[in-house]
């Protein structure tokens, strides 16, 4: 076996020559991957970075679901750290939805105390998620009984679930073993960072050892096991550690002459590794889990680097291989991450638009109950549509959350605020509506029809003008004043049915009267006549209230069958009309507020008197203007005929005024 240094040769020694043949191909492969990855986690680094983590879950009206939208928006980056740290895989996952609150919680426990917590994250999680469901469901449920049963929304206060305590003393405990083994962590990658570290300064020192090759050379490859070995370091400190692990590596290679078949036999090694590596990454392309096969592939590239060279020949084959299924597999995950990102754009114009129509609909005259939980069902049904909608691009997705959760805020705010001032104002209204039933029980049971039904009608459109009382106490008090109100009314229609009978009797009697007025034949007296026909008056007179529907049409009948007799009578005319008139006025008696209409007739006739002795005055003062005329004569005779007449008629008129005097005072 043909050699080319002595392997006994002392490493100090060897310096000297530098006939080593490797340090090009080192240089070339772990540099131009190390830029390959770096550049490969920079991609993937900016396009994670827009994909922030949004659960969905259940909501309820109002501030509970406002701040549950908040509590998943703010969960994203603990869930990012929780991802950073996890390196095993998850447990499989189960339908936490058809479990009781009380199993929920013994699987909560059971994974706590009896799994690896690296492995639970998703379970718990879902487990949360599948508990608050149940657990707000179950304070609708409660709600929903509170106010059927009569209680305000904003009165109802929730119990204190135990179960809900349990919960959350399991879920602080799950948090804290989560958080100390993060920091379990955290301190492993810094002592694999000194670790490594001190590896570097150890393959520093192999330059300089005093040893023979092969012993220096076998320390070489236990040193870059022991680093294949060391676990993972803090990222910020990857790129620099990489930088002097292989700045060591190549001057290790650069100073030592190494048997040729010895290094053959290395090459040789390092190419069956990196063709497994090869394999291995050909097989993920077919992996359905793109993000999982991404996280597989770059624990390769780990691999690789960790590998040395490879015969010079087959370097641009092997690596060409690796970079090819490489760049496959980054293409399928850039692609899978460009149809996020497409979502995400999406789902921005999606959360926009829910955002104005929630703008939208907080803008309204904040008056009416009744609008107030319409518009509340219109916003939790777009809170319910927002949470089905996924996560936003990353710089926008906090602003556009707190645009929507604001919005919701101001608009449940004011509806607190209203309701509260809504309640004040009721229980206002209900003192003054049993202010009414009082003065309704007061007159229910008054006698006096007329009166107390004007007074019962005034205080119901009062009633109906006061605005609403407390649900609890609503429908109390409406039944208390319509008892009131309707014992009035009964009493009253009780009363006036036994009239009705009297009504129609009269009816009768009146219309047999007209029959006998228009009957009657005077004689030749006319005084015994006119006694007549006072007698008929008299009686009609004294025969009581008919129908209102019928008391016109028998008023005319009456009255023109009366009048009719006077007129045959051969009475002078002033002396008829005075007739008439007396038999309307009396008839006065038989209608409603006969003294109203005994003031308006009064009136009318003192608005006719002041008229005429205007226009007597009038022609008194200027009949001596027509004295100098042609026809003097003729119209001082028409001047003096109408002055007499006028006063005539106002001795006439001032008789009516004193025989409705006389009827008013009877």
């Amino acid at each position: 076996m043909p050699t080319t240094e002595n392997l006994d040769t002392p490493v100090s020694d060897a310096i000297e020559n530098k006939e080593i043949l490797v340090s090009s191909e080192i240089l070339e492969t772990n540099i131009s991957e190390k830029n390959a990855e770096i550049q490969q986690q920079s991609e993937i680094n900016e396009i994670k970075s827009e994909v922030p983590s949004e659960q969905v879950n259940d909501t309820q009206e109002g501030g509970i679901l406002t701040n549950e939208l908040e509590e998943l928006e703010n969960g994203s980056e603990s869930e990012e750290q929780d991802e950073d740290v996890e390196s095993g895989v998850q447990l499989p996952l189960m339908d936490y939805s058809v479990i009781s609150k009380e199993e929920l919680l013994v699987r909560l426990e059971d994974f706590i105390e009896n799994q690896e917590i690296e492995k639970i994250r998703l379970n718990v999680e879902n487990i949360k998620t599948a508990f608050y469901k149940k657990h707000r469901a179950k304070i609708e449920e409660k709600k929903k009984i509170f106010i059927e049963a009569g209680g305000e929304p904003e009165a109802f206060i929730s119990e204190e679930d135990p179960h809900e305590i349990k919960f959350k003393e399991l879920y602080k405990k799950y948090k804290e073993l989560r958080t100390a083994f993060t920091e379990k962590i955290e301190k492993e990658k810094q002592d694999n960072l000194q670790i490594k570290n001190k590896i570097i300064e150890e393959i520093k020192e192999l330059v300089n050892s005093k040893e023979s090759i092969n012993k220096t050379y076998q320390n070489f490859r236990d040193l870059q096991k022991r680093w294949r070995e060391t676990g993972a370091v803090p990222q910020t400190e990857v790129g620099q550690l990489w930088q002097n692990y292989h700045h060591q590596v190549e001057q290790f290679y650069d100073v030592i002459k190494i048997n040729q078949e010895l290094r053959d036999l290395d090459l040789k090694k390092n190419l069956e590794e990196k063709i497994r590596l090869c394999e291995r990454s050909e097989e993920l392309i077919i992996e359905p889990e793109i993000l999982k096969a991404f996280k597989k592939l770059q624990g390769l590239h780990d691999q690789w680097r960790e590998i040395g060279p490879v015969p010079r020949d087959k370097k641009e084959e092997v690596w060409e291989r690796f970079k090819q299924t490489t760049a496959t597999i980054n293409k399928k995950h850039q692609d899978h991450f460009d149809v996020l990102k497409a979502e995400f754009e999406n789902n921005l114009e999606a959360k926009t638009m829910i955002c104005e129509k929630a703008e939208e609909i907080i803008k309204f005259e904040n008056k009416n109950p009744k609008e107030w939980e319409e518009r509340t069902k219109e916003l939790v049904e777009l809170q319910k549509l927002w949470k089905t909608i996924g996560p936003a691009p990353k710089k926008n997705n906090a602003k556009v959350f707190m645009r929507f959760k604001e919005t919701c805020d101001t608009f449940f705010n004011a509806k607190k605020d209203f309701f509260k001032s809504l309640k004040e104002e009721q229980n206002n209204n209900l003192q003054l509506k049993i202010e009414l039933c009082i003065q309704v029980e007061g007159i229910k049971d008054s006698s006096e029809w007329k009166k107390t039904t004007d007074e019962i009608i005034t205080l119901q459109k009062k009633w109906k003008e006061i605005g609403s009382v407390p649900n609890k106490h609503s429908d109390l008090v409406w039944k208390r004043f319509r008892a009131a109100c309707d014992a009035f009314f009964n009493r009253k229609e009780q009363h006036f049915a036994s009239q009705i009978q009297e009504e129609q009797e009269n009816l009768k009697l009146k219309n047999e009267l007209i029959e006998k007025i228009e009957a009657y034949v005077p004689g030749e007296d006319n005084n015994e006549a006119i006694v007549s026909l006072k007698e008929f008056q008299n009686e009609w007179m004294n025969i009581g209230h008919v129908p209102i529907k019928m008391k016109d049409e028998l008023q005319k009948k009456f009255r023109e069958a009366i009048n009719k007799h006077y007129s045959n009578l051969n009475l002078d005319r002033s002396k008829t009309e005075m007739m008439q008139f007396k038999n309307r006025i009396q008839s006065y008696s038989n209608e409603d507020k006969p003294k109203d209409k005994i003031y308006s007739e009064k009136l009318k006739i003192n608005d006719r008197i002041r008229a005429i002795e205007g226009d007597l005055h009038l022609w008194e003062n200027n009949i001596g203007f027509f004295s100098k005329s042609k026809n003097a004569e003729a119209l001082i005779k028409d001047f003096n005929d109408k002055i007499q007449k006028a006063k005539s008629e106002i001795q006439m008129l001032k008789e009516r005024v004193k025989m409705l005097d006389n009827i008013k005072k009877e």
